[in-house]
């Protein structure tokens, strides 16, 4: 669970330099309030009342220093003077050693937060991405990472500096005159406190606007993603409705429970603030006709009790805007304290002295999963794969063929049983060196927004371009190559969505074929696509046969007859392995299942 501290530690590298400009801009704070003092003393000296006994000492200081007379017009210079000096002395240097460091901090801290959140992102388990869609996971970082930025500079460099500058106000009026003080201070903080606890309120209603706001986020993400799907179905009227009435419940939260309550608070803040005022007015009065304090310091009082009682306003709104980040901050934390996953890899660049080198040989040895205890995906597997042998994956929807796949790739662990590869239980290797071995080629194939070129290099961009050629030619790449304007060059698009199905496919295949693996799989790689773009996949595949370990998992059996091995999975465990002819010799699932497709049906 995210905390306060967690926000606190997200500038934690900048600390000392923190330190030092929030301490800066409340000196400079405490600075600006010798105007106003300087000025009473100002009037003392006109009117030709006693100054306080610290600034008669300075006066005479520096008329001893000077050699000048000490009278009236010397007094007004020096605290002239001090007024120069608080002011147009002051105005340059506090920009520099204040803003300049609060911002500075900030977008330093962005910079290394929105690094270390690249890093969760590449690091957290594929469960988490089941659940958590893009929009869902982007919105969440990019409002935590914002409201962070924006929050510092305020916080540090004007909420901080402001209480201190409350606190100077305070013991200036408690050396002036200690009654006022004490009804000053009590009223600062019966306000505060008062604020506080309600805006602790405000930050639980916050936190479920900000739920809200994700989960609309999220299904917007969904709708641009999937619109094709929604424009086939004719759904727009009926998407609309639900995200109106997500917007209205938001709605609802924002303007009854959050901005109500804001103003509410405002209302009576401003209202105890203005009779405090007041009260400090009538109290000066009577304090300087009674002749308890002069006229001076009656201007000083006044003036800085109203300074005090200004910053309220700001001090509120702040704390306000502070209160409104809070939550979407403490999201972001919630994120960052994701475990990692236990198949993430190490996120440092390796050297070639740290590749493996597999003949490809594989073993599953009493290989059992699950994702729930009670459900069984695989059940007691025992499998050998023997280098550069072909061993085809068949069965049922929900049979286990692509969570073994997703075992193989160390997604998962096993929850019992070992697997090996050339001897070795691949739970003892480096899984970033051990998948650089391994390559596969999904249903969907994943494309990036950039050239053909930079998809077809992704797994090895140091491939030469004769390379890149003849992955293009084994997996018949070349001949789309010729039909894009702008050959190697051509931006595909959004998840390449200026190829067809089988160009991304054949695309998928050089890709891999570009990382020269050990392993090669085709997870369900044709069954997506037409006849024509089957049968040219087929062929690409069929050059692949034998040169490697190949794993291919497909529901149409046309793509496995070749295959030097098929095994049979059905409800998690393996019920038949043979070749193509072998398994068709005797009854069973394969040849059932045969059959079916020989005649057309669909595969229950």
């Amino acid at each position: 669970m995210a905390t306060f501290k967690d926000i606190v530690n997200y500038y934690r590298p900048y600390h000392t330099i923190a330190i030092f400009s929030i301490a800066a801009a409340s000196i400079f704070e405490i600075v600006e309030l010798v105007v106003p003092y300087a000025i009473g003393q100002i009037l003392n000296v006109l009117s030709r009342q006693p100054v306080d006994k610290p600034v008669e000492s300075a006066i005479a200081l520096f008329a001893q220093v000077s050699g000048l007379p000490q009278n009236q017009l010397f007094s007004v210079g020096v605290l002239l003077g001090l007024i120069f000096v608080a002011t147009v002395v002051r105005a340059p240097i506090q920009l520099w050693t204040t803003w300049w460091f609060h911002w500075d901090i900030a977008l330093r801290s962005r910079r290394d937060r929105a690094r270390t959140t690249i890093e969760k992102i590449l690091t957290l388990p594929l469960e988490f991405y089941d659940e958590n869609n893009p929009g869902r996971i982007a919105g969440r970082v990019a409002r935590g990472l914002e409201n962070h930025t924006w929050t510092y500079p305020e916080i540090a460099g004007q909420l901080i500096p402001k209480l201190i500058r409350v606190l100077g106000i305070f013991v200036i009026i408690l050396l002036i005159e200690w009654r006022i003080a004490l009804l000053f201070l009590v009223s600062f903080v019966v306000i505060l406190g008062i604020s506080l606890k309600d805006l602790k309120q405000l930050t639980e209603q916050e936190r479920k606007l900000d739920k809200y706001m994700e989960n609309t986020q999220s299904r917007t993400s969904e709708l641009v993603t999937n619109i094709k799907t929604v424009k086939a179905f004719a759904t727009e009227a009926q998407e609309l409705k639900r995200q109106r009435q997500r917007l209205n419940r938001e709605f609802k939260v924002v303007e009854y429970r959050i901005h109500l309550g804001y103003i509410k608070l405002a209302t009576w803040q401003k209202t105890i603030v203005q009779f405090c005022v007041f009260v400090v007015l009538g109290l000066t009065l009577t304090a300087t006709l009674s002749g308890e304090i002069s006229l001076g310091h009656f201007v000083t009082t006044l003036t800085i009790s109203n300074m005090a009682y200004a910053e309220m306003e700001p001090i509120n709104n702040l704390a306000e805007i502070f209160a409104r980040r809070y939550a979407s901050m403490l999201r972001f934390h919630e994120l960052m304290q994701e475990p990692t996953g236990s198949d993430a890899a190490s996120l440092a660049v390796s050297s070639s002295a740290d590749t493996y080198s597999f003949t490809g040989k594989l073993e599953l040895v009493n290989v059992s999963f699950a994702y729930e205890p009670e459900l069984p995906v695989l059940q007691d597997i025992n499998l050998l794969i023997e280098p550069n042998q072909t061993v085809a994956l068949v069965g049922r929807s929900g049979s286990g063929k692509s969570t073994l796949v997703k075992l193989l790739f160390r997604y998962f662990e096993p929850s019992s049983g070992q697997i090996l590869i050339d001897g070795q239980d691949i739970r003892s290797l480096d899984v970033a060196n051990y998948r650089r071995r391994l390559a596969i080629v999904h249903q969907e194939v994943d494309v990036f927004n950039g050239t053909l070129l930079d998809n077809l290099t992704y797994g090895n961009r140091q491939a030469t371009f004769a390379q890149v050629q003849e992955a293009c030619r084994i997996a018949r790449v070349d001949e789309v190559i010729g039909q894009l304007s702008d050959g190697y060059y051509t931006v595909v698009g959004e998840r390449g969505v200026r190829l067809s199905g089988g160009q991304r496919q054949r695309l998928g295949i050089a890709r891999s074929l570009l990382v020269n693996p050990d392993v090669l799989i085709f997870d369900e790689a044709t069954s997506s696509l037409d006849y024509e773009s089957e049968r040219s996949i087929q062929l690409a595949m069929r050059s692949i046969l034998g040169t490697r370990t190949t794993i291919i998992i497909a529901h149409r059996l046309s793509t496995v007859r070749e295959a030097d091995k098929i095994v049979v999975l059905d409800r998690g465990k393996i019920v038949e392995v043979g070749s193509h002819a072998e398994l068709l010799r005797h009854p069973g699932i394969y040849r059932r299942l045969h059959s079916l497709q020989e005649t057309g049906e669909l595969l229950s």
